[in-house]
């Protein structure tokens, strides 16, 4: 009996050796040589995107910085370029994009087939929406390709605590969409007399390119609410109308704009008795001042024709325009006049005249907006504008689709909003 029991232990302890044994070389196994189910899930390397057209494996980028000064044959020299093939590459760009165009602080980027060769191309990007591909071959053509951007809808909803400005900032946009929520909505709000409670509401476009916010588009429609009532202004463009049009169908843009200026505040308002800043003594002030930084662009609030583009000791830098027979407007302390704004040139209303500055006698960077209606200096801030003609009535059933849908939109979850608006 002790010597079968002594059996049974030996063989006992020996299968459980052979099992362990066996479990061990089958861990080491699968250590060195890994299933396929484990290699699956092992990360692989992110393929490129292609850089302006290019394989970014199989090509070499090499991105320099336009530095104040610089030009570009001295950036191409360097690359082993000769005068003759820079002058080539010159004069096929100067009809399509102007090397004298290219700006400093922009970059460019040359991509050569690897590292120890000569660029074969040149990509200059003004902006986001297109770049600019100089060939550096014998043919030096030249062309402009435009990036491939979509365009999404979206909506914002405001209230006025303190101003417009601080409001869109507090909401995450940009100053842009105030210009273009100004344009939206011309002479029909007064944004300079915002108060705290005004309510508003956006729906505009996105564009967005590889998924990134770019740039707005067009406002689709918009909504203001303020002490005057409801304001609405809806986007409507077909082969005879292109622009914003209120409720009723009239353009929002009326004959004249409210402000020279974007971005700006009334420092000074009309005032026959005011104490001048300067002369100390009280001189009546007949126009109204807008401040704004230096170099903000000042624009004519009408169409009309420069009687005077001049330089006085008092006014400074300043343009006088004729709008018809009855009405003149004037801006003064200019740092400087647009690009062929002289005496007896047209211009178009919202077209940019000249500079804010603070030539002649001036405290500050401002415009003073003068306006004159019949001979008389007025305050145009009282002066009730004749409205603008609406579109023809064959045209408004199809406007007012467009109009109902959008106001659909711009009502929803804003009950409040669903009221008649503003006549």
């Amino acid at each position: 009996m002790i010597k079968r029991e002594n059996l049974f232990i030996d063989l006992l302890i020996g299968a459980f050796t052979i099992i362990f044994i066996g479990l061990s070389l089958n861990f080491f196994l699968k250590k060195e040589n890994p299933s396929p189910e484990v290699n699956n899930n092992i990360e692989t390397k992110k393929e490129l995107k292609p850089l302006f057209g290019y394989s970014q494996e199989n090509h070499h980028f090499d991105k320099l910085k336009i530095l104040p000064n610089q030009f570009l044959a001295d950036i191409l020299e360097t690359y082993v370029f000769s005068y003759s093939e820079i002058a080539k590459l010159e004069e096929s760009a100067k009809n399509v994009f102007s090397v004298r165009h290219l700006r400093a602080g922009k970059n460019l980027t040359f991509i050569a087939q690897d590292s120890c060769s000569n660029p074969f191309c040149m990509i200059y990007q003004p902006d986001p929406f297109r770049y600019i591909k100089y060939n550096l071959l014998d043919s030096m053509q030249v062309e402009i390709i435009e990036n491939e951007f979509t365009i999404e809808m979206d909506t914002l909803v405001g209230e006025i605590k303190s101003s417009l400005w601080a409001s869109m900032i507090d909401n995450g946009h940009k100053a842009t969409l105030i210009d273009k929520m100004e344009d939206a909505f011309a002479s029909k709000v007064d944004f300079y007399y915002t108060q705290k409670g005004d309510r508003y509401k956006l729906i505009y476009e996105k564009r967005i390119i590889d998924g990134e916010f770019i740039s707005y588009g067009n406002i689709l429609a918009a909504y203001y609410q303020n002490d005057q009532g409801r304001h609405y202004s809806i986007y409507y463009e077909n082969d005879k109308y292109e622009g914003f049009y209120d409720f009723e169908g009239r353009p929002t843009k009326g004959n004249f704009l409210r402000a020279p200026v974007k971005y700006s505040r009334i420092s000074s308002r009309f005032n026959r008795n005011r104490f001048h800043p300067i002369k100390k003594r009280r001189i009546p002030h007949l126009g109204t001042d807008y401040a704004a930084s230096h170099g903000t662009p000042i624009h004519s609030v009408a169409d009309g024709v420069i009687e005077l583009a001049s330089y006085t000791k008092n006014n400074g830098k300043y343009v006088k325009i004729k709008h018809g027979k009855t009405y003149k407007t004037q801006y003064l302390h200019m740092s400087k006049f647009a690009k062929g704004i002289r005496k007896g040139k047209s211009v178009k209303q919202g077209q940019t005249i000249g500079y804010v500055g603070s030539t002649g006698l001036a405290t500050g960077p401002h415009v003073c907006f003068r306006f004159w209606k019949n001979g008389k200096q007025i305050n145009h801030l009282r002066e009730n504008f004749p409205p603008a003609k609406p579109m023809s009535e064959d045209e408004m059933p199809l406007f007012e689709s467009i109009r109902d849908s959008m106001i659909i939109e711009l009502t929803r979850g804003e009950v409040q909003l669903i009221s008649n608006p503003a006549t």
